[in-house]
């Protein structure tokens, strides 16, 4: 498997699973994904974040107001590996509920990924939502 096979299959397994947790209430698997080194940032749809502090922060903030996610999805539209770094632009289609209220949405999302001691970790996130119910 070369290094774009590896990286696309990490972002339908491990990406997918840790945002979906994510809109079910649980942030840890999200967390775990992503670097612990700096720089990271998030300049999302609901929170930003410049740290790591901050970024956990968030995530929990965020965890706390998503429950029953029956759907998500991430249609890719672009993505690239070169050495140690990639990205992803793609749709992310989310049915969830946000503090109580079922909410389906679809969020436009930029991430940049580091491999670091060969894992990938996510380490920037640009999201805006383009649709709302």
């Amino acid at each position: 498997m070369n290094d774009r096979e590896e990286f696309l299959t990490w972002v339908h397994t491990s990406l997918a699973r840790a945002e979906r947790a994510m809109f079910n209430g649980d942030d840890g698997p999200r967390r775990a994904i992503w670097s612990h080194d700096e720089p990271v940032s998030v300049l999302g749809a609901w929170r930003n974040a410049t740290n790591r502090s901050e970024l956990v922060e968030a995530f929990e903030v965020l965890a706390s107001s998503f429950s029953n996610c029956t759907d998500y999805s991430l249609e890719l539209i672009s993505f690239d590996v070169r050495g140690d770094m990639a990205y992803t632009v793609g749709y992310e289609r989310v049915v969830t509920s946000m503090d109580g209220t079922p909410r389906t949405f679809t969020l436009r999302a930029t991430q940049v990924y580091r491999r670091e001691d060969g894992e990938w970790r996510v380490v920037h996130r640009h999201a805006d939502a383009i649709s709302s119910k």
